[in-house]
């Protein structure tokens, strides 16, 4: 694994489960304040930072489209550099 890894990397080898990436994009689609979120067993992310620092996952966030907000969050999430601790 990677020494600065994305969420995808845990992802990959099954550390984070598909479940856990859908909870962390709920938290985002029901409340954009959400920081730290625990995403998997020893692993957090921000939420806030992640969506601020990705501007496709911002955008999709101010239209209509729930399909289009719910894939681009999920993708800001899967690029975020989560914290093990």
């Amino acid at each position: 694994m990677a020494n600065n890894p994305t969420v995808a990397d845990p992802f990959k080898s099954k550390s984070v489960t598909d479940e856990e990436v859908d909870a962390a994009v709920d938290a985002v689609l029901a409340d954009l304040a959400t920081e730290s979120f625990p995403l998997a067993k020893g692993w957090t992310i921000d939420l806030v930072e992640t969506i601020r620092t990705n501007t496709t996952a911002a955008e999709a966030l101010k239209t209509d489209k729930p399909a289009w907000k719910r894939n681009m969050v999920r993708t800001a999430i899967l690029l975020a550099h989560p914290v093990k601790g």
